[in-house]
């Protein structure tokens, strides 16, 4: 069955840009949440907001489908400046996902995830079969758990049902707020890699906000670190952030030990090869061209190696020390 986002007719496109020019909120009591940010975020990307506790992250988030109003500034969805639309139909057109889901408790998995389409007026049989698409793409048989209520799934369960919701009428922008931070660490690292695979098939235009730096660098294109009053203090792929940070304030963030979160998103490239010995590779443990330099670096460790053959396509393209790894997990600043 094709499973992709639009596959039952949808129409519009499946993922837009979003630029934040000089958003600001401010509340009545005088308090600056956001002073002024400007962000954007291209078509397909998923980028990951992350700061300490009040810098604002969940308020930009908010301002983007207007649960929050912006006090100033601007916000467009590809050219269009969503402050100047009506809210309710705005936020029908962005999938939001939050951290404890919030499914309806009373209605069915297969009526949760039909809420929008509903909304929409879609006809009965369009919405079924664009209800059992997506379960099938989280994962969720529907024929076994669409008749079943919230009560009855597990946590990470009722979490692939709110991205299933999300996504149910092809949404141009997916915006999401801690989302696996109501499980325990093993289901989320477990939701996070469904994630990824997910992402890699639809690839929705995504903002994610979280206070986990590994999952952040594990998830984001990019990642945007915010310091009090949604300040941005560097905007950067996982490598360059891990590798270079810009600021005081980004190197205290991401830590003393940001040279292994490094190597979990630097891959072996042929750049850091040697060429292959002449006297043969047999007894040397071999990695695939492009696996991570953390992943590698278990390798050699484990078979106590100072050297391993990369391959591709199974035949060795080169050989790897050790050495070389551990200087892709040193900084550069």
């Amino acid at each position: 069955m094709d499973v992709t986002p639009g596959s039952t007719g949808d129409a519009g496109p499946s993922a837009a840009s979003i630029t934040l020019e000089g958003i600001r909120k401010r509340y009545p009591d005088g308090t600056e949440a956001v002073r002024e940010l400007s962000l954007e975020v291209k078509a397909g990307e998923l980028v990951v907001l992350i700061g300490p506790s009040g810098c604002g992250k969940s308020t930009v988030l908010r301002m983007i489908n207007r649960l929050i109003e912006p006090t100033s500034g601007r916000i467009l969805l590809g050219d269009e400046d969503v402050t100047r639309v009506d809210p309710v139909q705005l936020r029908r057109r962005i999938g939001y996902v939050i951290q404890n889901v919030g499914l309806f408790p009373h209605q069915t998995v297969s009526a949760n995830v039909a809420t929008v389409p509903g909304l929409l007026g879609w006809p009965r049989e369009r919405t079924r079969r664009r209800v059992d698409e997506l379960l099938e793409l989280v994962g969720l048989d529907p024929a076994q758990f669409g008749r079943r209520y919230p009560h009855e799934l597990s946590g990470g369960q009722r979490q692939r049902v709110g991205v299933a919701r999300a996504l149910a009428a092809d949404p141009v922008v997916l915006l999401m707020d801690e989302p696996f931070s109501a499980v325990d660490p093993i289901v989320r690292t477990r939701l996070q890699e469904e994630f990824l695979r997910l992402q890699a098939e639809v690839r929705k235009t995504i903002v994610l906000v979280t206070h986990d730096l590994d999952e952040a660098v594990r998830l984001g294109d990019r990642i945007a670190v915010l310091s009090q009053g949604g300040r941005l203090e560097q905007y950067d792929t996982p490598a360059a952030l891990l590798g270079a940070p810009a600021s005081p304030f980004v190197r205290e963030f991401v830590g003393a030990d940001r040279g292994i979160r490094r190597l979990a998103v630097t891959p072996v490239t042929p750049e850091v090869l040697d060429p292959l010995p002449a006297g043969g590779t047999a007894d040397l443990p071999a990695v695939p061209l492009g696996t991570s330099a953390y992943d590698a670096l278990a390798v050699l460790l484990t078979s106590a190696a100072d050297h391993a053959v990369v391959t591709e396509d199974e035949q060795p393209v080169g050989l790897l020390s050790r050495d070389r790894v551990l200087a892709l997990g040193q900084p550069t600043d």
